[in-house]
């Protein structure tokens, strides 16, 4: 059988968050890296590709998803979602509403929902607002994320002015009554003209019930915690066995590292937690831009200590740090200075030996795969809600986690070791 859910996220680690959640519902699964050139791989019941559209220019990250839409249609996909983060990470340009309008038109429907809700994750909406833990998305600290600052928490007012959909809202009342009641709230609020409803969710159980409401939609955006109701429907319909197995990985042996470029709080305290037990060696980026050769630095720092254990290498910071770092050289130029280094170091690690990898942040996972040619990967267990374990398709066959900024315990990298398979 072709596989049954085609999925299109807009950064790396949000899709191995959507790929690990697919497969913890017991889809096996797959993330390729960008558009593949091939034919899907068999034995698959979802597939998600992973772009780099989160904060490239809108008509970039539109052309992207349409390329994306049209190879999983081609391998037979019966469903779509587009991914996209849990804290909506987005501008008043785009890209979360000019992709979903897009994908929309290519598949030829006129409704759609958006719901990046993840309670597993503290993420929860509610009357159209979107909440991290108890407090709102421009309390969290995402309010001075350096690329896409999120200063309002009401989504319907975040996506109105993306979307050339009129934008409303299906509430918890509705979500609340299960299925069936949603099913009904979609149909009023398309009669009001609405094209994408956000969808309040507090609970697993809401997303279950949302996603037992959207079986019949071409086209669903939103979070990983979507990925519940959409593969118990399949498995309603008898297409998909019952769960158990969609995870298994081979083994990878080799040397151990963690690399981090994400400056989330989260991974701040993790970053932290490992520093008090493992050796760590700091990346500036103004020494980069003096042109100072700080990955040979780095990975002559590392290498004799592999044998030890994993240690960090991290550019890791907290919000002022990254304040002065991008006044004096720019936001843009700091980011890529950094993903660069990063990359390449990750590079010559694994050339020296290391086959397990670690790797905080979206946009640094993404510059990180694409140095080390990584292709596809097989998705594992989880390590933490929308943090799985992977193993790459190409050789020699690398474990690797990447983990989105603001994912995972602050003991993240202290356990995931253990849960290696």
């Amino acid at each position: 059988m072709p596989p049954l859910l085609g999925a299109i996220a807009d950064d790396f680690t949000g899709a191995t968050d959507l790929a690990g959640m697919l497969v913890k519902n017991g889809m096996r699964s797959a993330q390729m890296i960008g558009v593949p050139a091939h034919t899907p791989p068999e034995g698959l019941d979802a597939i998600v590709v992973a772009l780099k559209t989160r904060t490239t220019p809108a008509k970039d990250a539109v052309d992207a998803s349409l390329a994306a839409l049209a190879w999983l249609r081609e391998a037979g996909c019966r469903q779509f979602i587009f991914k996209y983060c849990s804290t909506f990470d987005s501008t008043s340009k785009g890209n979360i509403g000019p992709v979903a309008d897009a994908l929309m038109a290519a598949l030829g429907t006129d409704f759609s929902i958006a719901c990046p809700a993840f309670p597993a994750n503290g993420r929860t909406i509610f009357r159209g607002y979107l909440f991290v833990g108890d407090v709102l998305l421009n309390e969290c600290g995402m309010q001075n994320h350096p690329l896409t600052p999120m200063t309002d928490a009401n989504l319907v007012r975040v996506l109105q002015p993306q979307s050339k959909h009129k934008v409303g809202l299906v509430r918890q009342e509705s979500v609340s009554q299960g299925a069936v009641e949603i099913q009904r709230a979609f149909a009023d609020v398309r009669q009001k003209g609405v094209g994408i409803a956000i969808v309040d969710a507090v609970s697993n159980a809401d997303l279950t019930e949302i996603g037992y409401a959207c079986r019949d939609l071409p086209l669903v955006t939103g979070g990983s915690g979507l990925a519940i109701g959409l593969a118990a429907n399949f498995r309603a319909q008898g297409l998909l066995p019952a769960e158990g197995g969609a995870g298994r990985l081979p083994h990878v042996d080799g040397h151990a590292a963690v690399v981090s470029g994400s400056c989330s709080l989260a991974t701040q305290r993790q970053v932290a937690a490992l520093k008090s037990v493992a050796p760590a060696f700091q990346i500036d980026p103004r020494q980069l831009a003096a042109g100072n050769d700080v990955v040979s630095e780095a990975v002559e720092w590392a290498v004799p200590r592999l044998a030890a254990g994993p240690p960090l290498i991290y550019a890791t910071a907290d919000a002022e740090q990254v304040r002065a770092i991008q006044q004096e050289l720019g936001a843009e130029r700091a980011g890529a200075l950094v993903e660069n280094a990063l990359a390449a170091i990750a590079r010559r690690l694994v050339d020296s030996g290391v086959r397990r990898l670690i790797v905080a942040g979206g946009e640094t996972s993404g510059a990180v795969a694409g140095a080390l040619g990584v292709t596809g990967l097989r998705i594992g267990e989880e390590i933490d809600p929308g943090v799985p374990w992977t193993v790459t398709m190409n050789h020699p066959a690398l474990a690797l986690a990447l983990k989105s900024g603001n994912f995972g315990t602050d003991d993240f990298f202290l356990k995931a070791w253990s849960r290696l398979p």
